[in-house]
């Protein structure tokens, strides 16, 4: 697992990270298992600026941005192409600044005197085998939402520092400062094209060193896009899924496509019998170890298929994926904001619409809507944890909840009384706590989107980097290409009859196909997802079943998961996110339990922590 961890305090720490390799130029600074060109420093004086990861800025560009160190203009310091976490130090003052999505997420505690700060949570755990905070991981069970606990992680006394926000260490006391806005001025879609085209040209470009073979996904919209942008820098080695469980027109786009730009060499990934989801659960010690539950434990197999035609094409290299174009160029929530601002002549047309795809009526959309047009994040919270000092009722598959800001999921219901009663009680001072939170829900949901997805793309990653030696690229998660999409208003990314008009709108004379721009059909893994549900229902069942850690911190009742896996198995309405939730916390508790990781050594040399 590659991290990055630093120490403030008065004396030198009593530990250092094992294997760590000290970053150059800053104090008590170390990378845990990156290249040696993803840590690239910059000192003057008493000033010093890091960036670890995937930056694309030059040197002098990072030689220059000291100045904005010593002024406090920290925003300017996240608006390089490419994913990375900034370290700065001023003096007495240290600075650690993620990124929006949640890639390089920033954890501290205080402990022996000094302030130990780092990407990895575990790590932190570690230095004093810290628990896992059950309430924490109850949240992410039942509203699959990160940002709802704010500054709680998932192990106890081990402080989170929300997206949007940095770390500040001064003099050794920590505070946090929010740099980002929870939502951004409205530019229109045709101001803001062309500053997105720009934005995935450079967040593209700058992955590219011309010394790595290049692939990607070519799929939906999305990743075809990124190969067509990869694919006028030099050769890419395409990658399509296919597999007859999957029934979409993915593979017949995908063909055109590589016969029409230039560059991309395609290959056509089969599935077998095992490509499914679920597949592998049996033995866990071969899915990766992540800082987090991830889903990726759960579609291991189906990734490891991709990876390895593309290894086996061109070698270890860089692979570009689309994750996160649904969230930036599209958009969810916004028609209750729609009625609070009442503009309901759009929001019956955007009901319409809606209505036609979910072939239901435009009056249930809209009723479904009106109920999160009345609150706010804050009231939702507090709506949620009544309902969850209630009773827990049955899921009922012909239900149909109204919108809202924070949905409860299935999984709620699975929890035993105390474990929903402790859960109310953090929503209520999450509730309390709320003090910069988007006022709309569409910029409420993007935000909790690109956060659960940054944190999956954890789990993706060490497998691509742990088995194939592959970098994986997420263009659209960068700081730069999620602020100029996002600016534009929800309702025109998702205008009535179009389908990501604003990625239309940035490639307007290529380099993507026009009947790529127009497509109005998204893929999906319906198929495959189904099929691993059938094919290993009896491993889920006994992973969920009443010996498993979920159940012991009463998280999930076992006869409850049982008859949700078991309408899943024979075909019928199941709540199977819910099911996939529950089975990637239960992987990623045994995994601690198994799989002890030796994180820290005493800074004399013998191993303190483990």
């Amino acid at each position: 697992m590659r991290w990055c961890t630093g120490w403030a305090g008065r004396s030198a720490p009593a530990v250092r990270p094992l294997a760590g390799r000290k970053v150059p130029d800053l104090d008590a600074v170390w990378s845990v298992g990156r290249p040696a060109d993803r840590v690239r420093t910059v000192r003057a004086g008493d000033t010093a600026l890091a960036v670890v990861g995937q930056c694309g800025a030059d040197d002098v560009q990072l030689a220059s941005a000291l100045g904005a160190v010593r002024t406090g203009r920290w925003r300017e310091l996240t608006g390089w192409p490419g994913s990375y976490l900034v370290v700065a130090e001023y003096g007495p003052l240290t600075v650690v600044c993620g990124d929006l999505a949640g890639q390089h997420p920033v954890y501290w505690r205080a402990l022996g005197g000094g302030t130990w700060w780092a990407s990895a949570a575990s790590a932190l755990a570690a230095l004093d085998a810290a628990p896992v905070d059950p309430v924490a991981l109850a949240a992410y069970l039942a509203l699959g939402q990160p940002d709802i606990l704010a500054e709680r992680s998932f192990f106890r006394d081990v402080h989170r520092v929300p997206p949007g926000c940095l770390l500040r260490i001064d003099v050794g006391v920590p505070t946090l400062e929010r740099y980002e806005p929870a939502e951004y001025e409205p530019v229109s879609l045709e101001e803001a094209a062309p500053a997105v085209g720009a934005a995935l040209r450079l967040a593209v470009a700058a992955r590219l060193d011309g010394r790595r073979p290049v692939s990607s996904d070519l799929a939906g919209l999305d990743s075809t896009t990124l190969a067509c942008l990869a694919a006028g820098h030099g050769p890419v080695t395409a990658t399509t899924f296919s597999d007859p469980r999957i029934r979409n027109d993915d593979l017949s786009f995908a063909r055109r496509t590589a016969a029409a730009v230039p560059g991309l060499r395609h290959r056509v990934v089969t599935g077998s019998a095992d490509t499914v989801y679920y597949s592998g659960l049996h033995d866990i010690r071969h899915l990766p170890a992540t800082d987090a539950p991830n889903p990726y434990a759960a579609t291991a197999a189906i990734k490891r298929a991709v990876l390895a035609a593309a290894a086996a094409d061109r070698g270890p290299g860089l692979h570009f994926t689309g994750t996160g174009g649904d969230t930036v160029l599209s958009a969810t929530g916004y028609l209750p904001d729609l009625l609070r601002q009442r503009s309901y002549r759009a929001a019956f047309a955007h009901a319409q619409a809606r209505a036609r795809i979910g072939r239901t009526s435009v009056w249930r959309v809209l009723r479904r809507a009106r109920p999160a047009a009345r609150t706010t994040g804050a009231g939702s919270l507090r709506l949620a944890a009544v309902e969850l000092r209630r009773p827990a009722r049955p899921w009922d598959p012909d239900h149909r909840p109204p919108q809202t800001w924070t949905p409860l999921l299935a999984t709620a219901t699975w929890m035993a009384p105390q474990a929903r009663a402790q859960l109310a009680d953090a929503l209520d001072q999450a509730a309390d706590s709320l003090t910069a939170a988007a006022g709309r829900l569409a910029a409420w949901t993007d935000r909790q989107d690109l956060l659960r997805l940054g944190a999956d793309m954890g789990g993706w990653r060490a497998l691509a980097e742990g088995e194939f030696g592959t970098e994986l690229a997420a263009p659209y998660l960068d700081n730069e290409v999620i602020r100029a999409c996002l600016a534009v208003p929800p309702e025109q990314r998702c205008a009535p009859g179009r389908f990501k008009p604003l990625l239309a709108s940035a490639f307007p004379a290529g380099p993507v196909p026009t009947f790529v721009l127009e497509r109005v059909t998204k893929g999906g893994f319906n198929g495959v997802s189904y099929a691993g549900l059938r094919e290993h229902a009896a491993v889920i069942g006994a992973l969920l079943g009443p010996a498993s850690r979920l159940a012991a911190l009463g998280l999930a009742g076992s006869g409850a998961v049982a008859a949700a896996v078991q309408r899943a198995a024979e075909g019928q309405r199941a709540p199977q996110g819910s099911v996939h939730l529950a089975v990637t916390a239960e992987v990623w508790l045994r995994q601690l339990d198994i799989r002890p990781t030796e994180w820290w050594e005493e800074a004399i040399g013998r191993v303190a922590a483990a």
